[in-house]
C-alpha cells in the first residue's frame, strides 16, 4: 500500500537521534529515505550499548527503520559528486553536522539549490546557524541543562534532573519533520525549495510551554515541583497502601468527584479548595489531607474507584508492563522485524495511524552501506573509490 509521502525522496546525512528520528518518521509515512554514512558506518549509535544483538545496537535500531544505506566518503571529490547526483533527484536533504561543515564540503544550501531549486534543505544543530552560540556543539544533556528543562525537573531534595530519554533530540526531530513537510507543501505552490535552520536549543525552550509562559507573565522563577503540577492541584502522584499512582484532576467537577470517592465530600465545599486557583494557593494544606486518605487502600482499589467515576488516573508502569499493555498491543505499538545481521528484532511501532495510507515496515534498519551498489546503479554511476 502506498504511503502518504510515497513520492518524496529524502537524503539523510544525519546521525545519532534528532535527524535520524525525523527521517524515520518521514520513512514511516512512505518517503524513500537514503541514509548516508562514511565507509564502515559513521552513525555513533551503531556502537552505543549494550545491549547489542549480534553486534547490532539497540540504540541504532530505534531510529533507522524504513531507510536504505549508502556509504560515501565526503572528503573525496567522487563522494561529493555522488551526493550532488542524489540531490539532483531528491526532494529533501537533512544533516546535523556542526555549523559550517556542509559549507566546507561544498554542500551548502546555495550550491545545492543551483543543482535542484526545489530542494528542501534541513539543517539540525545544537544552537542554530546564527547567534553567539552557533559554533558550540550541542548534546541533549547540555541542552536540557541550558534550556531550563532540568531546573524544573526533580524536586528540592533531588536537585535538577534530566529526563530519562534524550527528549530534546526527540522534540527537535519532530519539529524538523513538521518543518520539512510544511516546506514541501509550500513548494507545491511556489515551485521553490528553502532552507530550514532547526536547533535543539530552540526546540527545548519551546517545550517549556506553560512554565515558560508563567515566568514571562509573572517574572517569578519556576521551581522544581517533582511530580506536582505548577498550575493544577491535585495533579500529581500519591502514595497508596502498596505503591504510588497518578491522579490528574483537571477541573472542579472532577475534584468534587475525587473528594466523594475518598469519603471526604466536605473538602470540595471548603473555601480553600473550591476552585483550582484556591487549591493551587492552598496546595500545602490540601495535599497532605488527600495523601492521608490514599494511604488507606491499595492502588488497584483506588484506580478502580476513580475510573468508575471518570476521575483521570493511572498506574506508574515499568517498561516491561508497558510492553505487555493490551492497549498498546491492540494498536500495534510493538512490532517484529527480520534483520540480516541481528535476526528477529522487536521495535516500537509508529504512533501515526492514517486510515488510507497506514504505516508499513518496508525496510529494516540497514547495515552500513547495505544498499550502496543498488543506489549507485540507480544513479547510473559506478562505485567511487572510497
Amino acid at each position: 500500500m502506498a504511503g502518504a509521502l510515497e513520492n518524496i525522496k529524502i537524503l539523510d546525512l544525519s546521525r545519532v537521534l534528532a535527524g535520524p528520528y525525523c527521517t524515520m518518521i518521514l520513512g514511516d509515512l512512505g518517503a524513500e529515505v537514503i541514509k548516508v554514512e562514511a565507509p564502515g558506518g559513521s552513525d555513533e549509535t551503531r556502537k552505543w550499548g549494550p545491549p547489542f544483538k549480534d553486534g547490532v545496537s539497540a540504540y541504532y535500531l530505534c531510529a533507522n527503520r524504513n531507510k536504505r544505506s549508502i556509504t560515501v566518503n565526503l572528503k573525496s571529490a567522487e563522494g561529493i559528486e555522488v551526493i550532488k547526483n542524489l540531490v539532483n533527484e531528491s526532494d529533501v536533504i537533512i544533516n546535523n553536522f556542526k555549523s559550517g561543515t556542509m559549507e566546507r564540503f561544498g554542500l551548502d544550501y546555495e550550491t545545492l539549490a543551483e543543482i535542484n531549486p526545489g530542494i528542501v534543505y534541513c539543517s539540525i544543530t545544537g544552537f542554530g546557524e546564527t547567534g553567539p552560540y552557533k559554533e558550540m556543539p550541542g548534546y541533549d544533556f547540555i541542552i536540557q541543562a541550558m534550556s531550563g528543562l532540568m531546573s524544573i525537573t526533580g524536586d528540592s531534595d533531588s536537585g535538577p534532573q534530566k529526563m530519562g530519554v534524550a527528549i530534546t533530540d526527540v522534540l527537535t526531530g519532530l519539529y524538523a519533520c513538521i518543518g520539512v513537510q510544511s516546506a514541501l507543501i509550500e513548494r507545491t505552490y511556489s515551485g521553490k525549495g528553502q532552507k530550514l535552520d532547526i536547533s535543539l536549543y530552540d526546540s527545548a525552550v519551546s517545550a517549556l510551554v506553560n512554565i515558560g509562559s508563567n515566568y514571562l507573565m509573572a517574572e517569578k522563577i519556576p521551581q522544581a515541583l517533582g511530580n506536582h503540577h505548577a498550575n493544577i492541584v491535585p495533579y500529581q502522584t500519591f502514595r497508596t497502601k502498596d505503591g504510588e499512582m497518578v491522579i490528574a484532576v483537571g477541573n472542579d467537577n472532577q475534584f468534587r468527584k475525587l473528594c466523594k470517592v475518598l469519603g471526604k465530600p466536605e473538602y470540595a465545599d471548603d473555601n480553600r479548595f473550591k476552585t483550582n486557583p484556591d487549591r493551587v494557593a492552598h496546595r500545602s494544606e490540601l495535599v497532605p489531607l488527600l495523601q492521608q486518605e490514599f494511604e488507606k487502600e491499595k492502588g488497584a482499589a483506588w484506580l478502580e474507584k476513580c475510573r468508575e467515576n471518570n476521575i483521570p488516573c493511572g498506574p506508574i508502569q515499568t517498561i516491561d508492563q508497558v510492553a505487555g499493555d493490551p492497549q498498546l498491543q491492540s494498536r500495534d505499538m510493538f512490532i517484529n522485524c527480520e534483520h540480516p545481521t541481528a535476526g528477529q528484532i522487536k521495535m516500537i511501532g509508529s504512533p501515526l495511524k492514517l486510515s488510507r495510507t497506514p504505516f508499513e515496515l518496508r525496510h529494516h534498519p540497514p547495515d552500513p552501506g547495505e544498499h550502496t551498489d543498488e543506489i549507485l546503479a540507480e544513479l547510473g554511476i559506478t562505485k567511487p573509490n572510497n
